[in-house]
């Protein structure tokens, strides 16, 4: 589609983008208390901007591997390091106790959590945070996906709850024993830098961040060089948008409401605004972000729909039938998933391509399904061993400078590319 196309889209869509965007907003204000419509709001903000900067944390780790790029890549170390900046604003000065800190334990768990996370989310090209808006752009590949992901963290539960492989830290510092979390809170490794440990810990995150730019950069040279290096379509499509043209610059017309509401943001542009978000987020909940633990909620949930009681459903995940029974509108997580849903069928309303997006997404084989549900079982289970996902055991802990999450980092990776080599070798043959 060229960019008259892209200007023009579809003026009908572009109004129900509007309206349904006026409407959910006002339907949140009638009826969600106030701290279900923030998580609401906050949740449409975040899937608006991974709509429209075309990102999200499973294609960091593919399109390297299928395509050579590594933009994606560059730009999620970009945002680890300007969501530490932010957080480090709101937590410097702060009592750690009255935030739910990612300071998750260094185990075993954490490792393997890993590998199967990276290597499930390369099948089913999302993470958990990915399956939610693929679910507008690619329905049956992520409706199976989000199914099978939902059935590895329930049967995942008890494992997280009981084991002490998943729960007990190898190395802990003062604030995770504090916290009764274990694993290592970065800042306490520098509590002598005269600003609580965090000038130190942002230094330390600077680091890992230029480890992550310098190595992307020398393994897409090394493609360049090989000539396997294909690159990425919306990659393509982002860098090749030009600026408003100023001189002939007119309000009231489509060239403007193309900047404004439709354009592609880049994926450093995407990446500044997710962590302006997150630091959002943690000011107001004085928590991370978490995607997962709802899924596996949503099939217990599923379960009592077909005569399974709560307690019964309760009692396998080794857990209390509270979250079970509690109301979908007053579960947090959930309506900030909602959230996020919601948001990026509104971008693609507003950019007046939701129509042509979603067609594309329709079609896939019987062998792909099978693929998808290994990939959303792979990446459930994942998530009870490690203690999170892409956002709730990578994103949330390096953004609120636990040692965990750089750990996960490596195995998410290695999981990753395991999971491209079994793609390439069963899947690209089919």
């Amino acid at each position: 589609m060229n960019k008259t196309e892209q200007i023009a889209g579809s003026k009908t869509e572009r109004i129900i983008g509007f309206v349904a965007l006026l409407v959910v907003l006002i339907l949140g204000a009638a009826f969600l208390q106030q701290a279900m419509l923030f998580r609401l709001a906050i949740g449409l903000a975040l899937g608006y901007t991974l709509m429209r900067a075309y990102t999200g944390f499973a294609g960091s780790v593919n399109r390297a591997c299928r395509a050579g790029s590594t933009q994606l890549m560059r730009a999620m170390a970009l945002m680890f390091f300007v969501t530490a900046v932010v957080s480090a604003g709101v937590l410097m000065n702060s009592d750690l106790t009255g935030y739910g800190l990612w300071i998750n334990p260094i185990n075993i768990g954490l490792l393997l959590g890993g590998i199967l996370f990276g290597f499930g989310m390369s099948l089913s090209s999302c993470c958990a945070t990915g399956v939610l808006t693929d679910l507008v752009i690619g329905l049956p590949r992520a409706f199976i996906t989000l199914v099978f992901f939902g059935i590895g963290v329930y049967l995942g539960f008890p494992i997280q709850n009981t084991a002490s492989w998943v729960r007990k830290s190898w190395v802990t510092s003062a604030t995770g024993a504090e916290l009764k979390k274990g694993g290592v809170f970065l800042p306490d490794l520098f509590r002598w830098d005269g600003f609580n440990g965090f000038l130190g810990a942002l230094v330390l995150t600077g680091i890992f961040c230029l480890i992550i730019v310098y190595f992307a950069y020398r393994y897409e040279k090394k493609r360049k060089l090989a000539n396997t290096y294909v690159g990425v379509d919306s990659e393509n499509m982002q860098n090749a948008e030009q600026p408003l043209d100023v001189k002939n610059y007119k309000f009231f017309s489509k060239e403007t409401y193309y900047q404004i509401f439709a354009k592609p943001w880049t994926l450093k542009q995407g990446a500044v605004v997710l962590a302006i978000l997150f630091g959002v987020l943690l000011g107001v909940t004085k928590a991370g972000w978490g995607a997962s633990t709802p899924y596996g909620i949503w099939f217990g949930k599923l379960l009592m729909l077909f005569g399974v009681s709560p307690d019964a459903v309760a009692s396998f995940a080794q857990m209390k039938p509270d979250s079970f029974v509690l109301p979908f509108f007053q579960h947090s997580a959930s309506v900030q998933n909602l959230g996020i849903i919601l948001g990026t069928l509104i971008y693609l309303l507003m950019a007046g391509v939701f129509t042509r997006t979603f067609k594309e997404g329709l079609n896939i084989s019987w062998k792909d399904g099978l693929i998808f549900a290994l990939g959303g079982l792979s990446m459930g289970i994942g998530t009870r061993v490690g203690n999170g996902c892409n956002v709730g055991a990578l994103y949330s802990p390096i953004a609120t400078f636990s040692l965990s999450g750089w750990v996960y980092l490596v195995f998410l990776v290695l999981g990753g590319i395991l999971g491209n080599m079994f793609f390439k070798k069963v899947v690209a043959k089919k």
